[in-house]
């Protein structure tokens, strides 16, 4: 990385130019990003965070900054725990793609097995409740009080999500994977209609996209590309995947959240949720077994940009290998086991 233009896919002198005189900035990319791509940016003084989307293969109604940037107004001015947006560009010119600044929240995201562990169980099931907590507050929030009334179409959303992400797999289809065209073929058949009116659902809610306090209260929920209205229980079903899935890293390979001395069981998880929403959480096969598909798809698409050659970054050579459980859960969950 050159100090002009910046690390990959960012070049600091056109971002400088768009934003105007000032000092020269710096940035370094943050860890762990599988889709957009996100930089911590500063000029000395002010800190930021930029968006954009990933180098290469960007899939139909994916990576929409301006999504982003309007949820992330709606919910920080609402007092939810989201990063209040500072700019918008929808221009590739200025830096090559769309891009959005945010401010710059502290805390800690609890991505390493060994850090999560190392808080001791009691935190740790403080920390994980609090993370369902948030995840209910988001959902009590009625759309259309805090201008987001038009952000989707609540209405046949699990329908919509069965089409679309068998789309986004046939628009990333690098190789044969045994068993996920019959996993979308079963979802198809008994969509559930969900709740009327819906919800705003943030689409990839996981404890590694969140930012965590020193009082491990959660200070920003991040990573906002494929919020909508919607379904949910969509958002709690794919915790409780996430949960039971190895992409922690930590001694001795991957661990899988649960894993981890205090971490809640899904079924505590799950009644936590159903607590503190309100919300029937007593039949969630069908949506744990979507959950499983639809982050099989996503995990599928970062594969193929490696393949391709257009990811940024470490870590993405294994990602494929995540793809076949995904699709094995999906199965199980719907056979009710």
């Amino acid at each position: 990385m050159s100090e002009r233009t910046g690390p990959k896919g960012l070049d600091l002198e056109r971002l400088r130019a768009y934003l105007g005189d000032g000092p020269p900035l710096r940035a370094t990319m943050f860890a762990g990003g599988r889709s957009n791509l996100t930089y911590a940016v500063t000029d000395g003084t002010s800190r930021w965070v930029l968006r954009r989307p990933p180098l290469g293969h960007v899939l139909p109604t994916a990576h929409d900054m301006a999504r982003e940037h309007r949820v992330l107004t709606a919910l920080s001015q609402a007092g939810f725990p989201a990063p209040a947006p500072v700019t918008l560009c929808t221009d590739p010119e200025p830096i090559g793609a769309p891009f959005y600044l945010m401010e710059h929240v502290d805390g800690v995201i609890y991505r390493d097995a060994a850090a999560l562990t190392a808080l001791g169980p009691e935190a740790v099931h403080r920390l994980i409740l609090g993370l369902v907590d948030t995840l209910a507050d988001l959902h009590a929030l009625e759309p259309a009080a805090i201008g987001l009334a038009d952000f989707g179409r609540p209405e046949g959303f699990n329908d919509r999500q069965v089409r679309r992400w068998k789309k986004q797999l046939d628009a990333s289809r690098s190789r044969d994977v045994p068993g996920i065209d019959e996993l979308h073929a079963r979802l198809a058949v008994d969509v559930p209609q969900g709740p009327p009116g819906g919800a705003v659902v943030h689409g990839d809610y996981r404890l590694d996209n969140a930012l965590i306090g020193p009082d491990l209260r959660v200070n920003a929920v991040l990573d906002w590309e494929m919020s909508t209205l919607g379904d949910p229980l969509s958002d709690l079903a794919l915790l409780l995947v996430y949960a039971g899935r190895p992409l922690l890293t930590g001694p001795g390979g991957q661990v899988a959240p649960i894993s981890v001395p205090g971490h809640p069981g899904l079924s505590e998880l799950a009644g936590h949720y159903a607590k503190r929403s309100g919300r029937d959480v007593s039949d969630l096969h069908w949506y744990v077994a979507f959950a499983a598909f639809k982050l099989a798809v996503i995990l599928e698409g970062v594969h193929y940009r490696f393949v391709q050659g257009q990811t940024v970054g470490e870590g993405f050579d294994t990602v494929g290998d995540l793809v076949a459980p995904l699709v094995r859960q999906g199965h199980e969950a719907l056979e009710g086991d």
